[in-house]
């Protein structure tokens, strides 16, 4: 099946909402990744989305460029050859993208799309996000409108942020000592957010209830999933149900599982993984380096063994334990199963 058409991940959001669920967002950076994320989802009967960072575009275009769009570009194309062998719908999303880059990074991703869909055929993307967070909510508004508006034009849903997740990852907003207070939006900048935008087009809203970028012991983070319960009954108790928003979850590791399961009640549709997967596929790579050290290593003057050196001995091992990682993810945002194709 070839990655979701804009009707179908509409729909695929649709039903999380109404079935209480959320899809893992799983960053790639290369093609095994991409395999190992598809291969999560396929085993898992679940639908689900694949995201590239500006960060791993620059991986994937080289060291001798960096070129972030040309990079993401690679690899979006590679993912909608990729999933036509699988029997789930996969939609591709682009992580945070700040104001400063948004000029030279999303709207050549969406001059992308226009030029594939002059040709009749699928969006690029299904889903972009702009993570304006760091800026005050009006400023943050004004620019996301802009660029929501583009987006509705084509059938691309806009990924909007308010409030700052902690942390750092992969150039994301946010530091280590980012002051509490900044951390959990309000009911009020919900309001103003769905003021904004609801009547332009079709967004998803990643607001912050505590959650934090990077690896943390589970209870470390602090979440408060309250305040998406509280944001969306301020919101719909002044315009109606329909108001709901569809919610994403960002910094989610080191949350215990009720605590995510406690979001699904309240709105989540998406919950972004890459630090966990990463370490997914990085762990046994370091296992067979260790358990071969003398076969991977030409020590002494010996000839190692081809066998273990080549990558492909290593990354298939990196490609299944991402992959079960991602259905684990899965498991814990009760999609498996439930794939709408």
């Amino acid at each position: 099946m070839p990655i979701a058409t804009p009707k179908q991940f509409a729909d695929m959001l649709d039903a999380a909402q109404k079935g209480a669920y959320a899809y893992p967002a799983i960053n790639c950076v290369n093609l095994t990744t991409l395999n190992a994320a598809m291969k999560g989802f396929a085993d898992s009967k679940s639908d689900g989305i694949i995201q590239f960072s500006t960060g791993a575009g620059q991986f994937a275009s080289g060291l001798n460029h960096k070129d972030p769009v040309t990079g993401v570009i690679v690899l979006a194309e590679a993912a909608h050859r990729l999933a036509e062998q699988y029997n789930v719908l996969i939609a591709l999303n682009t992580d945070h993208c700040q104001p400063q880059k948004a000029a030279s990074f999303l709207d050549p991703l969406l001059d992308a799309t226009e030029a594939r869909r002059a040709k009749g055929e699928n969006n690029l993307f299904q889903n972009h996000m702009l993570d304006a967070s760091a800026l005050p909510l009006d400023e943050n508004m004004e620019i996301s409108k802009k660029y929501l508006k583009r987006c509705a034009d084509l059938e691309v849903i806009l990924e909007v942020e308010a409030g700052v997740v902690g942390g750092e990852e992969d150039g994301a907003a946010g530091t280590e000592d980012t002051p509490e207070e900044h951390l959990y939006t309000t009911p009020e900048d919900m309001v103003a957010v769905h003021e904004a935008l609801a009547e332009i087009g079709r967004f998803t809203f990643a607001a912050t209830f505590g959650n934090v970028h990077g690896h943390y012991k589970p209870g470390a983070v602090k979440l408060r999933p309250e305040i998406l319960k509280e944001g969306q009954a301020a919101v719909q108790e002044k315009y109606g149900q329909d108001a709901e928003f569809d919610l994403v979850f960002h910094g989610g590791s080191g949350s215990l599982l009720e605590e995510i399961r406690e979001t699904l009640e309240y709105g989540v549709i998406k919950m972004n993984v890459d630090t966990d997967t990463q370490y997914a596929f990085t762990r046994p790579v370091a296992s067979h380096i260790f358990s071969n050290y003398e076969g991977v290593l030409k020590i002494d003057g010996e000839i190692g063994n081809k066998k273990v050196y080549d990558p492909r001995s290593y990354l298939k091992k990196a490609e299944e334990n991402m992959a079960a990682r991602t259905a684990k993810a899965c498991e814990d945002l009760l999609s498996t199963g439930k794939s709408i194709l």
